[in-house]
């Protein structure tokens, strides 16, 4: 049990004359009756040059950094952990962005002076794992109650621009309110400076950890952020709609609507397809503010599914999102917005075939897109049926389509075998053996062998007895 482990080191950092204490979120998370798993330790007293040392007996030790560095210490066996061990640092700004910082670690520090480092109050308390005393030099304890979040030192907040989408995903994540001085000091601070994989890392964790991403939206609107940063979400803002089918009001707020009933009805999604799932939501009605007007009397927002794969790539170049273990997040989020109404129309058309099943999983994961069209459909305020995505997924899950298109059934090597050279001919014919496959008149390797004979022999390809093995 990492507690455990985090004790022993404490103990033995006590007879080296030191003093261990947790800090940072995992205290902050003890103290609202939500332990976590992930623990810090800060060790106070000890000479960094006897630090890796006094770490050794408690299992593997691998320093992180170089200037400073941070001790992971695992656990070997069945009770494996890991705990983050450090001395406390002093910092001072040497330039702009995250990487201009002169970062030195100093055991002499009181543990007052090492938590005016943090960002907010709340993530400033530590606690003594030995004597179970708390040290709250900030006063995070009482903005814990008050359910606030307040910087600890405004005079060097600013100095890591991050602590401004920080200030966003923590207030979403433990639905927090930002003390209004804290409020106004993140709408001071250039947004400039930070790179894209910070900007993501933190828009991550808001739509994958907040169990209400609309409240770190709404945030980050009012901050400045979204305009900062992701600027093709600030169209939405007084985007109207039509009231029979959006009573809630623009698009804007039925987007965040959508993203929470995402994130509640999807927990049981790996990470990668949540991720998907969560920027699908968020970008599924791009495409409004560019098609919306009044036709008949009616708002509408004709080929707005088509119109937002443009903003949506935009956001996901600037934010370098692509693959996450292997899934194609990109182009699933395409596809989601790309397609969103299909299972609706699908559901309203007189009659249609499996071949549009099979041609839809060709461009996106079809459990995925019932997925977003039922968060788009109860993301509003109102009464609607949303039945049509129960239909969708069924009648996919059916036809085994649910993830991806069925497979060719006639493959280059089958064509090698009738005779007919490499080139784009082999192209062609699978193609539209393909296509035959997708409408179901092709079900079987014989037939497809011998729908690609009767193509080769009405385009005069000679002799179309089968060769060599199929």
């Amino acid at each position: 049990m990492s507690l455990d482990l985090a004790r022993a080191i404490a103990t033995a950092v006590r007879g080296a004359g030191g003093r261990a204490l947790i800090v940072g979120g995992w205290v902050r998370d003890r103290l609202r009756g939500h332990p976590s798993g992930d623990i810090d330790l800060e060790v106070f007293g000890v000479p960094e040059d006897r630090l890796a040392e006094l770490l050794r007996p408690f299992g593997r030790v691998e320093a992180v950094g170089q200037s400073f560095p941070v001790y992971k210490v695992a656990l070997q066996g069945p009770e494996a952990g890991t705990i983050d061990v450090a001395l406390p640092r002093r910092e001072s700004k040497a330039g702009r962005g995250h990487k201009g910082f002169q970062v030195v670690g100093d055991p002499s520090m009181s543990s007052a002076e090492a938590a005016r480092r943090r960002d907010f109050t709340v993530n400033a308390i530590s606690w003594d794992p030995l004597t179970d005393v708390y040290e709250d030099p900030h006063g995070g304890r009482a903005d814990l109650a008050r359910r606030v979040l307040r910087v600890v030192d405004p005079q060097t907040f600013g100095d890591d621009s991050l602590r401004v989408l920080r200030a966003v995903q923590f207030a979403a994540r433990l639905e927090f309110t930002l003390d209004d001085d804290t409020a106004a000091l993140c709408r001071r601070i250039p947004l400039d400076d930070l790179p894209a994989e910070r900007v993501w890392g933190e828009l991550d964790k808001l739509l994958l950890m907040a169990a209400r991403p609309s409240l770190g939206l709404s945030l980050a609107l009012d901050l400045g952020v979204v305009d900062a940063l992701l600027p093709e979400l600030r169209p939405l803002v007084g985007c109207e709609q039509e009231p029979d089918w959006h009573p809630e009001g623009d698009v804007w707020t039925h987007t965040l609507m959508v993203v929470d009933k995402a994130r509640a009805l999807n927990a049981d999604l790996d990470r990668p397809r949540l991720t998907t799932l969560m920027l699908g939501a968020v970008c599924h009605d791009l495409g409004k503010p560019s098609t919306t007007a009044v036709i008949d009397g009616r708002i509408r927002s004709l080929d707005h599914e088509q119109a937002g794969v443009a903003p949506t790539l935009s956001l996901l170049d600037r934010l370098h999102v692509h693959t996450i273990d292997g899934f194609d997040v990109r182009g699933q989020v395409v596809g989601l917005v790309a397609h969103h109404l299909k299972p609706g129309m699908l559901h309203k058309a007189a009659q249609v075939g499996d071949g549009a099943f099979r041609r839809l999983a060709q461009k996106v994961d079809l459990e995925l897109l019932a997925r977003i069209a039922r968060a788009d459909c109860l993301g509003r305020t109102g009464t609607f049926d949303c039945s049509a995505m129960d239909w969708f997924i069924e009648r996919a899950r059916t036809l085994g389509v649910e993830h991806r298109p069925p497979a060719p059934l006639l493959l280059g090597r089958h064509l090698l075998g009738l005779g007919l050279s490499p080139g784009p001919r082999v192209g062609e014919i699978l193609k539209q053996v393909y296509e035959k496959q997708l409408d179901g008149k092709i079900t079987t390797v014989e037939d497809a062998v011998g729908e690609a004979q009767r193509i080769l022999a009405s385009t005069g390809h000679g002799d179309t007895e089968t060769r060599g093995d199929l």
